[in-house]
């Protein structure tokens, strides 16, 4: 647990997407689907402090998206938390193969994404109306975050692509205060509604912590595209595993 922790940590700074590797192993280890996610959710949420604190340097003059975006992702993330909260144990685990299948292909998509939406420049003083397109597309990325939460790195950074962040590791440390703004109110839900198993979760913040610290520590030096191949690989793998054993359970 600790590794895989580790390893989603190092990810999620970077990239986004440690959800694909910390969640299936409490899978694996017999938690309930909803209650691994909480899990999961718990886990990595001081991973992206540890992530914020490495790009500290890379926030510089983003005070205004910072502020809107972030109170867009805590209304987006709690009401994400909600839907997951009164969805079927039953029903999340039919859900959970197809989740992780489109959390992949947005990998997948991650650079294509990001040409086809980037609009203009924060610095260059938007209009209204596309900060209201750019806080609408949080909007839904953080309700998916809140809700199962794979892969929304990609989303949000294709959010940050609308506002002309060309400089991916600003974006990414955007993405990580987003993500806690996300989480925090996930973290709180899940507690309260008895989704979390507490030993593991501690287990695996430790590691979740020091992997998000190194992860933004490397990013200059860690080759995305071979990261982004590896999460591709591994959320491919785990799609074809979790649809075989719902279909011969």
């Amino acid at each position: 647990m600790f590794c895989a922790a580790f390893s989603a940590g190092a990810i999620n700074s970077i990239a986004g997407g440690g959800t694909l590797i910390t969640f299936p192993v409490l899978i694996w280890l017999g938690l309930d689907p909803k209650v691994a996610n909480g899990t999961s959710t718990v886990a990595l949420w001081p991973g992206l402090f540890g992530g914020l604190f490495g790009y500290r340097r890379e926030l510089a003059n983003s005070s205004t998206i910072l502020f809107r975006l972030g109170l867009t992702s805590v209304i987006g993330g709690a009401f994400g938390a909600w839907l997951l909260i009164w969805t079927p144990s039953p029903l999340f685990a039919e859900l959970v193969p197809f989740l992780i299948l489109f959390a992949t292909i947005l990998f997948m998509a991650h650079g294509e994404i990001n040409k086809r939406l980037r609009l203009a420049s924060i610095d260059e003083s938007p209009t209204g109306l596309w900060w209201f397109g750019a806080i609408v597309f949080q909007f839904f990325s953080a309700m998916y975050g809140g809700y199962f939460g794979a892969g929304n790195g990609i989303l949000m950074l294709a959010a940050l692509g609308l506002l002309g962040l060309n400089e991916l590791n600003r974006a990414n440390g955007i993405k990580n205060f987003l993500g806690i703004c996300i989480n925090s109110v996930a973290v709180v839900s899940f507690a309260l509604a008895g989704l979390v198993v507490w030993q593991d979760a501690l287990v695996m913040a430790c590691g979740a912590l020091i992997g998000g610290y190194f992860g933004a520590s490397m990013a200059v030096r860690v080759g995305q595209k071979w990261v982004r191949r590896g999460i591709v690989v591994i959320g491919l793998v785990i799609f074809v595993v979790m649809v075989w054993r719902l279909r011969y359970r």
